[in-house]
């Protein structure tokens, strides 16, 4: 008797919950929170507001950008998104909090996902936004973003210094705050600028978990990676912490997730925001070979007759 009343109360409860939502004219289920503000959001308005989506099945948290960067963009009303929060925006107001929910199935309808590991028939999505403040433009918008980028690089080099502590690791930073390990420097040619280093390297995140990895116990295990440095073809952390090792150079980078796979992650393997630490083996520092000459346009290419 009493477990029948607990299911009926808990029963009541959640429809009334439910019965709190309204639902936008494309379906979205949600619920406004006002804050004080009674100025609407104006089309062309520069915006500032936090946003976090969630498995409601799960309570794990796709993405937020609370207790990270906010989320910037410019108002455009005459191309709000169908089936997501931007359809609430020129009814909201600075202060304003936004819950909604989001169904998996009727984002297959749309396109949006497919269905995965990730994303299951009859799941939904959970989301909320918290509308912070308005600009006059998009400079004074860009100056607030860049408070708010050195605020998250100072918070993410706090991080990795206080695991680089709690692992007694004696580390160097670089100029834009790789702390790096040099366990053996190596020799010359050192990995500068334009060099191809030949790396084992084993990633993974700050809970020890590895992600990534050509290397057991300092032996190869499938290719190994070479790396033109400074050419952006590797994450921003590596091209700045290979410059201090040279050929037969060992040691251990911890990048902030700014110089690593930042605010998108890299799905589905890292996650947004992620601090990475990357065990490093310089195999061998050698000059890149040149890339064959193209011939100029009209001319023949060499060892072939030309058109007479």
């Amino acid at each position: 008797m009493i477990k029948n009343t607990i299911k009926l109360l808990l029963a009541i409860v959640l429809f009334a919950s439910c019965n709190q939502y309204e639902k936008t004219p494309s379906g979205l289920a949600y619920k406004v929170t006002k804050g004080t503000s009674k100025e609407t959001l104006k089309n062309g308005q520069s915006i500032k507001l936090n946003i976090e989506y969630k498995l409601a099945a799960k309570d794990s948290i796709l993405s937020s950008s609370y207790a990270h960067i906010p989320v910037y963009f410019v108002l455009d009303t005459a191309h709000l998104g169908k089936y997501n929060f931007t359809e609430l925006l020129p009814t909201s107001s600075v202060g304003d909090k936004i819950e909604f929910r989001m169904s998996v199935d009727t984002l297959k309808k749309l396109g949006m996902v497919e269905y995965n590991d990730i994303f299951k028939k009859g799941d939904f999505i959970s989301g909320r936004v918290d509308i912070l403040k308005t600009f006059p433009g998009q400079p004074e918008m860009m100056k607030d973003y860049a408070v708010e980028m050195d605020a998250e690089k100072a918070r993410e080099i706090k991080d990795l210094k206080t695991y680089a502590d709690s692992k007694k690791l004696k580390t160097q930073s670089t100029q834009n705050g790789v702390l790096v390990e040099i366990q053996n420097p190596g020799t010359l040619p050192m990995a500068d600028s334009g060099m191809q280093a030949t790396i084992l390297y084993r990633g993974a995140f700050v809970n020890g978990k590895i992600f990534d990895s050509n290397m057991v116990n300092s032996k190869l295990v499938g290719q190994p990676l070479n790396v033109t440095v400074g050419v952006g073809s590797v994450i921003r952390g590596w091209d700045e912490g290979l410059r201090l090792f040279g050929k037969g150079g060992k040691g251990r980078l911890l990048v902030p997730a700014l110089l690593a796979y930042g605010p998108q992650g890299s799905a589905p393997v890292i996650p947004p925001y992620a601090n990475l630490v990357f065990d490093i083996e310089i195999t061998d520092v050698t000059v890149p070979a040149p890339k064959p000459a193209q011939p100029m346009p009209g001319q023949p290419n060499q060892g072939q007759p030309a058109n007479h």
